[in-house]
């Protein structure tokens, strides 16, 4: 596949990238989407809820009434679940939800999104730049002259840059990410993918 550079202006510099089909071209893999997205979303919960069981409420363990004769259900102490400020049954405790997938399962999971990203003609390549300062509204400009502004974007640069980084964190439908840093979850989420031309090439030694 091939896609034309533009500029931050979002005119064509007259060069030319492929994208090679070993990366964004292969047959896509749902289940491995799939075993991905759900590892990424499990290692990223905290696990720190907690309940009191009746173990754990604070109450006397007296019998709170008679066996038999009362009528009424036999009960223990005041601390049953059945009761209004008992202890909860069967309640989630801390406990680690992250589990492993192998490297393979993985690669082609993000070689699967990036299919179909560019499927759905959502890839753009831009020249690599630079800002001079931390400016929210520059970078505005430059998704509105890529005509991006109005949905999802997530740029695809080779190094971190401060300046990129702060311009970009206020924004609710735009983020920027290293190309090392690239998952499933964030490609598929990310709306249009704008790579610099760095990007591509990292991206390409990455898989």
């Amino acid at each position: 596949m091939e896609l034309a550079v533009v500029n931050i202006q979002g005119e064509d510099t007259g060069r030319r990238v492929v994208l090679p089909d070993t990366i964004f071209g292969i047959e896509p893999n749902d289940h491995a989407i799939y075993l991905d997205v759900k590892q990424i979303m499990a290692n990223r919960r905290q696990g720190t809820h907690d309940t009191r069981e009746r173990s754990d409420v604070s109450g006397s363990t007296r019998k709170i009434k008679r066996q038999k004769g009362t009528g009424t259900a036999r009960a223990g102490d005041i601390k049953n679940p059945l009761f209004r400020g008992g202890g909860r049954v069967f309640g989630p405790h801390p406990r680690d939800y992250s589990f492993k997938l192998n490297k393979k399962v993985k690669r082609l999971a993000r070689k699967s999104a990036l299919t179909y990203k560019a499927k759905d003609n959502e890839i753009l390549v831009v020249e690599d730049f630079k800002l001079d300062a931390p400016k929210t509204k520059d970078y505005l400009k430059i998704l509105d002259q890529l005509k991006v502004k109005d949905g999802k974007s997530l740029l695809i640069v080779t190094d971190s840059d401060q300046n990129l980084y702060l311009s970009v964190r206020n924004l609710p439908n735009a983020r920027v990410m290293r190309a090392a840093s690239l998952n499933t979850y964030d490609i598929l989420n990310g709306g249009t993918l704008i790579f610099t031309e760095s990007a591509v090439k990292a991206t390409e030694e990455i898989f």
